[in-house]
């Protein structure tokens, strides 16, 4: 078991644009200035700005373009509406805005198995969207693949219920918490976990100051040194600039630690020193995608686990 892949899956953007139903409880979300053809366009730049430096390090990136109709405005974040594992199994996520719920397309699934990758169980948790339930895939479920540990901050877009029920499914055991985080004075819930952690294979980068409970920061800290990984701690300044949304990949001989250039350039020289201990850092810079999405590189990437046939 293998906790980063060679593959990764991305979505062109062809209208991505400020998503005003998402905004309600993300709060890395910033309101736009310009049109929505400069947006795209530029988000577009950005997209394959980052694709061609992950392909210049010999990492596989399989793209596939949006649809104009129906409008899915945060299509360019797959990595909430699906997971895939090397028991050839795909995860269907329940997604918290409606206008997010088209972007689950049965095509991509096919395109995937048309560059051979097996696909042979879909377990599909949608439906609990109509319970207005959600959990947004890892987005929410950050993955220890190697010692089937699954860490989720609970929100709105994180349900304790279907945490536990994957965790079932997939043979993972819940580390399960709340993170907050400061907007205007107010402790608010963090949207997804995956702004505030990233699990790599030798260690993790996470924003502990958001775990207000001693006892569950006592239990997170103990629990990742418990699984022999050594902890990068950032501030909430850094989660900010999404210096916890980041994604540990390979291309077979070596690995890398993928995050925005905003995210790097946050970073303290100790900090990049101690992630360089393991990994390469890969820092595209994406700013119209981060302040209109509220999302950053670790969010545009489905990790493809899924084995060839």
């Amino acid at each position: 078991m293998k906790q980063s892949t060679d593959t990764i899956l991305m979505i062109e953007p062809v209208a991505f644009y400020f998503n005003a139903e998402t905004a309600t409880n993300n709060y890395f979300q910033q309101k736009p200035s310009e049109s929505q053809e400069e947006i795209q366009a530029k988000a577009l730049a950005e997209f394959n700005d980052m694709v061609k430096l992950l392909r210049d390090n010999g990492i596989n990136v399989i793209t596939i373009k949006d649809t104009l109709n129906p409008h899915t405005p945060d299509s360019i974040f797959p990595n909430n509406w699906i997971s895939m594992h090397d028991d050839a199994t795909v995860g269907l996520y329940p997604m918290y805005a409606e206008n997010r719920r088209t972007e689950r397309r049965e095509d991509i699934l096919e395109e995937l198995e048309k560059h051979g990758f097996e696909i042979s169980t879909i377990v599909d948790y949608s439906s609990a969207e109509e319970e207005e339930i959600f959990l947004e895939g890892t987005g929410s479920l950050i993955l220890d693949r190697e010692n089937r540990l699954a860490y989720v901050c609970l929100s709105d877009r994180s349900d304790e219920g279907l945490v536990i029920e994957f965790c079932e499914d997939f043979e993972y055991t819940p580390i399960i918490f709340t993170a907050n985080q400061t907007v205007n004075g107010e402790r608010l819930p963090i949207y997804h976990t995956n702004v505030m952690m990233c699990v790599a294979d030798k260690y993790v980068v996470i924003c502990l100051d958001t775990i207000d409970s001693k006892s569950e920061r006592k239990m997170v800290i103990d629990t990742i040194k418990g699984s022999g990984k050594e902890i990068v701690k950032i501030t909430e300044d850094q989660m900010h600039q999404f210096a916890g949304n980041m994604l540990q990949v390979n291309n077979g001989k070596e690995t890398f630690l993928a995050m925005s250039k905003s995210a790097y350039d946050s970073l303290t020289d100790d900090q990049i020193a101690q992630i360089e201990k393991f990994d390469k850092i890969l820092a595209p810079a994406i700013p119209t995608i981060e302040t209109l999405g509220g999302g950053s590189v670790r969010c545009m990437m489905a990790e493809v686990f899924l084995p060839k046939e």
